[in-house]
């Protein structure tokens, strides 16, 4: 098992030094953009395997085996959101941030996108996006070394850490952009495989007991309530789970994919791939869920360990070095989420930040550079974050789960009218993601116990503050209105 690990972790540092060794000189839009020439398949499998962490091979299986399918209607809300993007916002965005000065990071667009001098929205955006994805890339460093702990029982924490972020460092370090996408191609590749190899397996090879499926376990110091009907799913497991859809379309670690491919035109080859890729993946981890529920329920549950179904089951039915490969996959899970959020995190610093206002007239290489050193200062960061013990760090690490509310709040209006609407205003992009991300957190803090995620209402309100400021404000001008109408054109394909 632990040499499958080695080849999965060697395959990964090789792939930085390729793209490092070949894409020497490529300055500021290879390193964060891979020069806008990834092709439909590795921009659909990079896409997906950066959105899908560890949590869909452990937290998504775990929680619907423990508290029955009201849980998968999050995966179906994620699958609904992940169609949606692709729809509307993947190939608009590819022309509005090419018509748009070329633009390569998302506050960068939006700023280019009102051809605004000013760099307030820019800045606002970079900051949050720096300190979110810091934190974000931290929980990633938290979840792989817990994976790694719990594959390799003999390795200490604070090992597993530090090996997993070395090497995630290193591949996107020397790599960028184009590291991170082929190595997320790869990743989300072996993520289908081991996802649907294991349920695949299990069905043929072993005589399911389905009546098992509504069992109710109880096991000593539980904290959970088991449902009566392991298929009952009540209204605000509908409406939450359909809630966490809405976050994909202001999700900075995703959207910049989009803005990556060789051609507008690429985006229907890749949707129709990232989209058959997300149905099945999550298909099969409910799938994966409700086997193991029916063969492991009792073993896992009554020791509160159902976020293992995935590894015991894949244990149960291969030999130890398949199974290292398979079992990669929650690693490569982890790994393809912390790469994407490491290098936006970077972005935002350094093409929103440092060449604008630091250093105006900064040459491509020292771009290049200062880029590379801000992802290792980001990493450095997230690495004494998760390694922390303090009440405090922890604190910050529970934010985490709440940062795709934030984002999908305050920046998915605010793209979607930018991509759609032609009286879309500066002001009513500013006020939209204010808005947005105040709603949510007042949301979270005061209404929790309403069990509706902040999203939805922070998401209607940004929507809505949006489109108020906009029609309050003065009309765009004619050069803003003539990109609109140069990127809403159906035959450019630049």
């Amino acid at each position: 098992m632990l040499f499958a690990f080695i080849l999965y972790f060697a395959l990964m540092i090789g792939i930085g030094v390729y793209f490092m060794l070949h894409e020497t000189g490529s300055g500021e839009k290879g390193y964060f953009l891979g020069g806008r020439q990834m092709g439909p398949w590795v921009t659909a499998l990079s896409a997906q395997a950066s959105d899908m962490s560890a949590w869909l091979l452990m937290g998504l299986p775990g929680s619907v085996m423990a508290f029955g399918f009201g849980q998968a209607w999050i995966g179906i809300g994620l699958t609904i959101g992940t169609i949606l993007n692709w729809l509307l916002v993947a190939k608009r965005l590819r022309k509005f941030s090419s018509v748009a000065n070329d633009s390569i990071t998302i506050p960068q667009y939006l700023s280019n996108r009102f051809f605004s001098r000013s760099h307030a929205l820019s800045i606002i955006c970079a900051v949050v996006f720096l300190v979110s994805f810091t934190i974000y890339v931290a929980s990633s460093f938290v979840a792989g070394a817990s994976v790694f702990t719990t594959l390799v029982p003999t390795l200490s924490t604070e090992k597993a850490m530090l090996i997993f972020s070395v090497i995630l460092i290193l591949y996107t370090f020397m790599g960028g952009f184009s590291a991170v996408s082929w190595t997320d191609f790869f990743q989300g590749s072996l993520m289908l495989v081991a996802i649907l190899a294991v349920p695949i397996v299990a069905v043929l090879t072993e005589k399911i007991d389905w009546l098992a499926l509504n069992n109710v376990y109880e096991y000593k110091g539980s904290v959970y309530q088991f449902v009566p009907s392991f298929f009952n799913a009540s209204a605000k497991d509908i409406v939450s789970g359909l809630g966490w859809g809405l976050g994909y379309f202001g999700m900075p670690h995703i959207i910049v994919r989009f803005m990556s491919i060789r051609h507008p035109s690429d985006i229907k080859k890749a949707s129709v791939v990232a989209i058959i890729w997300v149905v099945i993946a999550l298909a099969a981890t409910i799938v994966i869920a409700v086997i193991g529920r029916a063969i492991l329920g009792y073993e896992l549950l009554q020791n509160g360990q159902q976020k293992m179904v995935f590894v015991a089951l894949a244990k149960r039915y291969f030999s130890p070095f398949v199974c290292g490969i398979l079992l990669s996959a929650i690693i490569a899970a982890s790994m393809s989420t912390a790469d994407s959020q490491l290098l936006v995190a970077s972005s935002a610093f350094t093409s929103d930040i440092y060449r604008p206002i630091i250093k105006k007239n900064a040459s491509d290489k020292e771009i290049l550079w200062v880029g590379r050193l801000v992802v290792l200062a980001i990493a450095v960061v997230a690495y004494f974050i998760a390694s922390s013990k303090g009440q405090g760090a922890q604190a910050i690490m529970n934010l985490v789960e709440n940062a795709w509310g934030i984002f999908g709040a305050s920046f998915g209006p605010v793209i979607l009218l930018s991509l759609y609407w032609k009286r879309f205003t500066y002001r009513g992009a500013v006020m939209g993601i204010i808005t947005g991300a105040v709603v949510d957190i007042l949301w979270l803090v005061f209404m929790k116990s309403t069990g509706i995620y902040e999203i939805i209402p922070g998401f209607f309100c940004s929507l809505l503050a949006s489109l108020v400021a906009s029609l309050c404000d003065k009309e765009p001008s004619a050069e803003v209105k003539a990109l609109f109408d140069k990127a809403s054109d159906e035959d450019y394909d630049e």
